[in-house]
């Protein structure tokens, strides 16, 4: 079998042409022409013995085989770029100060954390785990160098969309409800304390589909609602990232409850012009964020 070595810019083009949703945009962003980075994409799909793209309207979508190779070009560049730091790593001193929601702490903050360390150990980091109101008021404020937060409808002077992610509703792992989910009474709802942009949106998902609730626990964090639905007290709202394996993510077609919508989510510079330390953890932030499996 022939030995093939994929290059490593048409892979950060075409990378870059999938997140952005458009390879024109990925040719401004990577300082190319579009016809340079379309003779990429026709280099990438000869080296890959098969298409990976196909027309979807008036756009591109990725093939079966496209959707292969943006896993293994996100690593091979996500591998790349660490080996570069870690090169230069020693040259980066300083402070950091970032924030994130509760629900990435364990799923997301961890390997972030360990890979900055790796190629920068003369950064001190200082993380931060909150609300998303406390994350957005300590960016605008200086508190925070950088933080990841939901789309709460409040811009930041510097703030960059990652994604959308999908809402879910949440239920105890073995179904252990105490009320039904179909019947008369109102549904129990398992919430953070307001103001709280999860909370908002069960509630108005259940008016508008005439569903009537009750809210039957509050905590004051992550853990807390965990526990409550668990233990069957009722339902809750949030995405599919950093659930317990006491809970679960409920499928649309297990109950009556409405469908829900999906939560954009930012990274926020407190800075238009920030530190190189800042820029490269932000960088580190956004390819782990992407390597999450439900991140696309």
């Amino acid at each position: 079998m022939r030995r093939i070595t994929f290059d490593l810019d048409v892979l950060r083009s075409f990378v870059t042409g999938v997140e952005l949703g458009s390879f024109a945009r990925a040719a401004d962003r990577l300082g190319r022409s579009t016809s340079a980075v379309s003779a990429q994409l026709k280099k990438l799909e000869e080296q890959a013995g098969t298409p990976v793209l196909r027309k979807s309207g008036r756009g591109m979508a990725l093939t079966e085989a496209g959707e292969t190779m943006l896993a293994y070009a996100r690593r091979l560049l996500d591998l790349n770029d660490e080996a570069a730091a870690a090169l230069h790593g020693s040259e980066l001193e300083g402070w950091v100060r970032l924030g994130v929601p509760e629900d990435f702490g364990e799923a997301l903050l961890p390997d972030v954390l360990g890979r900055f360390a790796r190629a920068h150990p003369r950064v001190r980091i200082e993380a931060r785990i909150a609300r998303n109101v406390e994350l957005l008021d300590r960016v605008c404020s200086g508190r925070l160098d950088l933080a990841l937060a939901w789309d709460a409808g409040v811009t930041t002077p510097h703030a960059e969309r990652l994604s959308q992610v999908p809402l879910r509703w949440i239920a105890a792992a073995d179904n252990a409800l105490t009320k039904p989910l179909d019947d008369d009474e109102p549904l129990p709802l398992v919430m953070l304390e307001a103001p709280c942009l999860m909370r908002t949106a069960a509630t108005t998902a259940l008016d508008r589909a005439h569903i009537p609730w009750r809210i039957a626990f509050t905590s004051a964090s992550l853990a807390g609602i965990w526990a409550a639905v668990a233990a069957g007290l009722g339902v809750s709202l949030r995405t599919s990232f950093g659930l317990p394996p006491s809970v679960r993510a409920m499928a649309p077609h297990e109950s009556s409850l409405p469908p829900l919508g999906s939560l954009g989510l930012c990274l926020h510079r407190a800075d238009a012009e920030s530190s190189a330390a800042v820029e490269r953890l932000a960088v580190i932030l956004a390819q782990q964020w992407q390597s999450l499996p439900l991140a696309a």
